[in-house]
């Protein structure tokens, strides 16, 4: 029997803030951001970790911070920040800037348990500040990306994939966390359609109401005819086709030098790339400390800054808030057009 939500429709949407690694800016992050005005006219924030470790972060960051603590049963009408304890962390065992197990362990647990409230409807998105894949690896084997970890906990048997926006420009890829010598095996004609047919569900749950996608080509010169490769004409032309039958405005294949070009310049909403750094690199370099990671695909949305942990200045009370602020916002937004739509279906 599905759960109903416990949100009003005339209510701030409730989202869950999962702290990330606590050996690097996370802890910061969550501090400055609880205390951001911006956020809290947006949302209320329900900080998920432990609350030793977030009062260090508030620490880092100059802050006088407290946040009532409430449990799961306490959620329902909740109008103002909280925290959810954990309790799983003493920050003075964990070494600033070290990768580690216990880490890796509290920031994997607080991704689960923001999950699951989500899950259950007790929260409207999901965020968390960020994690280091090293100590995910230690705490959970086989970790690449937190994809898998949402699939499971939601029992998802569609994967997600994961988007960066900046602003509102999107990119989507077709492969992410595999070695680059095994990208051409993995982009057959239905891995491309269904990136571009993902995409444009997720971008229109954001708001966009046919959004424009530009199909990155694999190949120098979009393979110049079949000289640098065949993959634009035999793989990326036949799921184009596809793609534009089943009603979506899509443009490729457009050689991968320039499509960010024509993207900045307002000629597409997003790009679709065919492995990870062929759009990371662009989207990072216009905007490494604005953009934001979501994971998308799923019944709620994921958010996270597209930057990491920041290790080089964990505890130094410099960390920038700009992309955290706005993978929240982001999430804000999407939560309550997945509110309005379902109040419109029911």
């Amino acid at each position: 029997m599905p759960i109903e939500s416990s949100h009003p429709t005339d209510s701030l949407p409730l989202i869950a803030m999962a702290i990330g690694d606590p050996a690097g800016i996370s802890p910061e992050l969550g501090a400055r951001l609880v205390v951001d005005e911006e956020v809290a006219r947006h949302c209320v924030l329900l900080v998920i970790g432990d609350s030793r470790v977030l009062s260090m972060g508030a620490r880092d960051a100059g802050l006088a911070l407290e946040l009532p603590v409430v449990q799961t049963g306490g959620l329902a009408g909740l109008r103002s920040h909280a925290m959810l304890e954990r309790g799983d962390l003493d920050p003075a065992t964990i070494e600033r800037g070290v990768v580690s197990l216990a880490g890796g362990r509290s920031a994997l647990g607080n991704f689960v348990a923001a999950l699951e409230l989500a899950r259950d409807a007790r929260v409207e998105a999901v965020t968390f500040t960020p994690f280091n894949k090293q100590a995910m690896r230690l705490a959970r084997p086989g970790y690449d990306d937190e994809i898998a970890v949402v699939s499971e906990v939601l029992d998802s048997r569609r994967p997600g994939r994961e988007f960066n926006v900046l602003g509102r420009l999107w990119n989507a890829r077709v492969t992410s966390h595999i070695p680059l010598k095994d990208v051409t095996r993995h982009l057959s004609i239905d891995a491309i359609f269904e990136g571009a047919r993902l995409a444009d569900e997720c971008m229109r749950a954001a708001g966009f109401e046919a959004p424009r996608l530009a199909i990155a080509a694999v190949n120098p010169h979009a393979g110049d005819g079949g000289s640098f490769g065949r993959e634009e004409i035999d793989v990326q032309a036949p799921a184009i086709e596809r793609m534009k039958a089943a009603g979506l405005r899509v443009t490729g294949p457009v050689p991968a030098d320039t499509v960010f070009v024509r993207a900045t310049k307002g000629e597409f909403d997003a790009v679709l790339t065919m492995y990870h750094d062929q759009g990371q690199i662009a989207m990072k370099l216009m905007g490494f400390d604005q953009g934001v990671t979501l994971l998308g695909g799923y019944p709620f949305p994921i958010c996270t800054p597209a930057h990491g942990t920041a290790y080089d200045i964990a505890g130094k009370g410099v960390a920038d808030i700009k992309a955290g602020r706005n993978a929240i916002l982001l999430a804000a937004s999407m939560a309550l057009r997945n509110r309005h739509a379902a109040r419109a279906a029911a």
